[in-house]
């Protein structure tokens, strides 16, 4: 097929196209463009790399599974990343249901990857907010993850998690201010935008 002479040629509509068409050859080109930015995505809502990175596989097959559902070949980036979200909410309550699991976290190392010492500070600082982030007790990470990071309402969150809007706005509350504590405790102090 002469659509994947150059993967640089290769536009996101027609590789959309060719993954609804079943091509393996787009779908591992579709697997590799999207792998980091949702592996990211799983890592923040799982207690560890092992966990993340099942969410991440499931919710690349859920996402070939439903991407002939996908009417605007442009949107993918953000179809993407809402399939993988819901997905890893999903887990978490599956996990939750089955295991009723609680404990400590397995620190989920992150790459800084760069010599620049102004970028490794910017970097670190918000590895130290990820990591943070992940120390907090699931109901609050979910939250503040599923509010500040990707942006949903407290409608939104409600609907996801099947909670009520006062519940996401309390788990909110109290999750940011434990989040708070927990960074000033790191030596953290000042974070003007939260």
């Amino acid at each position: 097929m002469k659509l994947f002479r150059s993967k640089s040629k290769l536009g996101l509509s027609e590789l959309v196209q060719a993954c609804q068409k079943q091509d393996s050859r787009a779908q591992v080109l579709f697997y590799d463009r999207y792998k980091a930015k949702l592996m990211g995505v799983c890592i923040r809502y799982a207690r560890t790399v092992s966990e993340a990175e099942d969410i991440f596989q499931e919710g690349m097959l859920k996402i070939f599974q439903k991407i002939t559902e996908l009417k605007n070949p442009q949107s993918a980036d953000s179809w993407v990343k809402t399939i993988m979200i819901r997905y890893a909410v999903d887990y978490y309550n599956q996990v939750t249901r089955k295991e009723n699991l609680q404990g400590p976290y397995e620190d989920i190392p992150l790459e800084l990857g760069t010599n620049d010492p102004e970028d490794l500070l910017n970097k670190f600082e918000v590895t130290v907010l990820l990591e943070t982030i992940n120390e907090l007790p699931d109901g609050y990470r979910l939250v503040i993850n599923l509010y500040f990071v990707d942006g949903y309402t407290h409608a939104e969150i409600a609907g996801i998690l099947g909670i009520v809007e006062g519940t996401s706005r309390s788990q909110l509350l109290r999750g940011r201010n434990l989040l708070l504590k927990k960074l000033e405790q790191k030596g953290i102090k000042q974070y003007e935008t939260f």
